[in-house]
């Protein structure tokens, strides 16, 4: 069971058009069905922005959307102390406040995280600087998290 970033999404929706891809969506509608696929309030909204017919189509399939909860900010207000980020100072090569709500919500939601956010493969020199991915794998955070394609992989669903 998964939960999808904008990112994630937004990437496949633009790489993968439902129009040319129409069994990959459809196997996308039927995980939305069974609830093995949702997204955050926060992502979803992201998307909505940047993104609308794919929000819309979210929309449409009734994708379950979490809301921030008091819970999941006492999680991301943690995480974001880790980070070592103080107000509102967010380092701009490094998480946004809703990056950080939506890895809370994968966190105590106990779902795998899909992003495509870049990966970082040694950790930068400030905490601050990370993205999605390595804030993810932090000893202290521990989220599983993937890119799109690697949850396609991972499903051994077959398209044809």
């Amino acid at each position: 069971m998964v939960i999808f970033d904008a990112s994630s999404i937004i990437h496949a929706w633009d790489n993968y058009p439902k129009d040319q891809f129409p069994p990959l969506w459809n196997w996308l509608s039927v995980q939305i069905d069974l609830d093995r696929v949702i997204i955050s309030q926060i992502a979803f909204d992201e998307v909505i922005k940047k993104s609308p017919d794919c929000g819309n189509w979210l929309k449409e399939k009734e994708i379950q959307r979490v809301k921030v909860s008091s819970e999941i900010l006492s999680e991301a207000l943690r995480i974001k102390g880790l980070l070592g980020i103080e107000d509102d100072n967010y380092h701009s090569k490094g998480v946004n406040e809703n990056d950080i709500l939506i890895i809370a919500t994968a966190k105590l939601t106990d779902r795998k995280l899909i992003s495509n956010e870049g990966v970082q493969y040694t950790l930068p020199d400030k905490l601050s600087k990370c993205k999605i991915p390595a804030v993810c794998n932090l000893q202290s955070v521990q989220v599983d998290v993937c890119n799109f394609i690697d949850y396609l992989r991972q499903s051994g669903a077959v398209f044809n």
